[in-house]
């Protein structure tokens, strides 16, 4: 090698001296030294030059779910208005708002008034109607009773049955209960007010199961599926998981979005309705590997890549993308199944050049 080195000084001597020479000359000379010559100069330099050592470790891929990452809120899966179905004064509202009810508790009740007397006296007619109806039968055993009579007397009975029910029905719309299990969000009533029907009572809120809501991009709305295990993070820092239960078939025509649901149990109450959370939906299984973050590199286009060596120890760029993360390590695709990394030293040198790679098992 010291002999190349002084070669190509004595080259780079003589060609100095002869253009030198040239410009003593009344006409200038025809440049003596072609292209070819300066890079046969510039290859001997550069072979005395030592190879950049670099840290390298071979890494294998594995198959990872790749996640789509969006941004939702959470929303309560029911609010219902209960309202009252009779008229009447409200005596009675147990309840207050933010109390936890179970399904069939008394929110609301109504002043009896006379519906008992009603009821009693509905009862009444209901059993001289079938006492009538009953003796008209025994009549017309012995043909001494019309048909007519006979069907009057039944339409009779139909009628009072049918005040008894529709008397007991007021009387157990008295008592406005809850549809379901909640919490009282709203309350519209206090006692003393008077309620026509229709008139509401209190508002329900369904907080168990919760929902996390939120749009998917159309380029992975054929990757979603409905049944699938998704993940959030609540904007508390709480963790859920929960199942895909919709996947909307129209796109919101502002955002190209199409709407999902993740249903995650909520039994507790503790997270309320309304919060932002980061959903991750998995979309499909990709081979991946596990780096670190910090082997990341730019390329001269502002690509987010990894630099590689191949068997002849030369350097190559590759473009990647993240596909999940964990324990401070990173999953990304775009290398080979079998890579060898560099792990150190990835600044300092740029793809095409040969280095001098150390193995290591770590990064």
């Amino acid at each position: 090698m010291r002999r190349t080195y002084i070669s190509a000084i004595v080259i780079a001597i003589l060609a100095s001296l002869w253009l030198a020479s040239g410009q003593l000359r009344d006409k200038p000379p025809e440049p003596p030294i072609n292209i070819a010559t300066q890079n046969r100069v510039t290859e001997m330099i550069n072979e005395e030059r030592p190879l950049t050592s670099v840290r390298v470790s071979l890494i294998h891929a594995s198959e990872q779910i790749r996640y789509a990452t969006i941004r939702g809120r959470t929303q309560n899966k029911r609010t219902v208005v209960v309202r009252a179905q009779v008229g009447g004064t409200l005596v009675e509202r147990p309840v207050e708002r933010g109390d936890r009810v179970e399904q069939d508790q008394m929110l609301c009740r109504i002043s009896m008034d006379d519906r008992d007397v009603a009821h009693a006296e509905a009862k009444a007619k209901l059993s001289q109607a079938r006492m009538e109806y009953e003796g008209i039968l025994q009549l017309s055993k012995e043909g001494l009773q019309s048909e007519i009579v006979i069907a009057r007397a039944r339409t009779g009975l139909a009628a009072a049955e049918a005040s008894v029910r529709r008397s007991g029905l007021e009387l157990s719309r008295l008592d406005i209960t809850a549809p379901f299990a909640g919490v009282i969000e709203e309350v519209q009533l206090e006692p003393g007010d008077y309620v026509t029907p229709g008139t509401a009572c209190a508002t329900l809120v369904d907080l168990d199961p919760m929902l996390l809501v939120g749009g998917i991009p159309e380029r992975e709305f054929g990757n979603v599926r409905t049944g699938a295990m998704a993940r959030g993070v609540v904007s508390n820092g709480v963790a859920v998981n929960g199942p895909v239960t919709f996947v909307g078939k129209t796109a919101d025509e502002d955002t190209r979005t199409y709407g999902i649901e993740v249903q995650i149990p909520n039994a507790d109450y503790s997270i309320p309705s309304g919060v932002s959370v980061q959903i991750d939906i998995p979309v499909e299984t990709v081979m991946a590997q596990r780096i670190s973050p910090a082997l990341l590199t730019l390329d001269d286009e502002g690509r987010m890549g990894v630099r590689t060596i191949d068997k002849r120890n030369i350097v190559y760029f590759h473009t990647v993308e993240i596909v999940g993360d964990a324990d401070g390590a990173i999953w990304v695709t775009g290398l080979p199944d079998i890579s060898t990394v560099i792990t150190v030293g990835q600044e300092f040198v740029v793809p095409g050049e040969e280095v001098n790679p150390v193995f290591s098992t770590a990064y």
